[in-house]
């Protein structure tokens, strides 16, 4: 079977501070479909900005952010749980730093426990572990931790749901002309040199941190897809009906 990572961003998955229920119950549903066809492994953001609600600290400093993270986590682990149980698909919780794949010891400790996972019919669900490390242990961001985790676990695809519907060739933003490449085979460096610019108070990423992520796949030999996570029916349709709509796949040039 082939084995997809899900990777979906806090500004999906929270609104004003809130869990964004219907959503996450659409990804929920999305998932239950795609483990028909595919082993499925979910990377999700959505602490922080879960555990603000309860925590009203200052997350731009490192304790007030991990604060709110640990307060977070559960909040958003009980979310998931909640609407799995519809489906009776049962979870994991997998945290992880940039130190876990520097050692090959603890890369394939966490490589065994997905196996086992996947294995035995449960979902895996990866975040970053912001509470007790330190920003040189962490990736920052969990587009690249998902390119990280999709190449460790020998996924044949990453799918990165997001605020933007693809990749334009022009902020979309500041024109009305911009348009979605269908498909992208390299990235120039220039690219990735750019600050990133997320568009929710939450996020850590932007189209950056996005590029970031494509690019160690496709450096890798492996497939990415970035589509809205607003609206599934792309995400659906390339992933269930091998029908390209909308969004961008970035791959390696045959």
């Amino acid at each position: 079977m082939k084995r997809v990572v899900i990777k979906v961003g806090s500004a999906v998955l929270t609104d004003k501070n809130h869990i964004a229920k219907e959503r996450m119950l659409n990804l929920v549903t999305l998932i239950a479909k795609l483990k028909s066809r595919y082993d499925v492994v979910l990377v999700t953001s959505g602490a922080v900005a879960a555990g603000y609600f309860a925590l009203k600290l200052d997350k731009t400093k490192q304790i007030g952010k991990k604060a709110i993270a640990a307060a977070g986590q559960p909040i958003l682990m009980t979310s998931y749980k909640k609407k799995f149980d519809i489906y009776d698909i049962d979870t994991a919780q997998i945290l992880l730093t940039e130190d876990d794949f520097d050692s090959r010891k603890r890369t394939k400790m966490f490589q065994e426990i997905i196996d086992a996972h996947l294995q035995n019919d449960i979902l895996p669900i990866i975040n970053e572990n912001d509470i007790t490390s330190t920003p040189e242990q962490l990736f920052g961001d969990n587009d690249q931790l998902s390119a990280n985790v999709a190449h460790a676990i020998n996924a044949d695809l990453l799918v990165i749901l997001s605020d933007i519907d693809g990749y334009y060739d022009k902020n979309p933003q500041e024109h009305d002309d911009a348009k979605i490449h269908k498909f992208i085979h390299y990235i120039p460096s220039s690219a990735l040199e750019t600050e990133a610019t997320p568009n929710n108070d939450f996020a850590t990423g932007g189209i950056v941190t996005k590029l970031k992520a494509a690019d160690f796949m496709i450096k890798h030999q492996r497939k990415m897809f970035l589509t809205s996570g607003f609206d599934l029916s792309a995400a659906e349709s390339f992933l269930l009906e091998d029908v390209h709509t909308l969004g961008t796949l970035f791959v390696q040039e045959n």
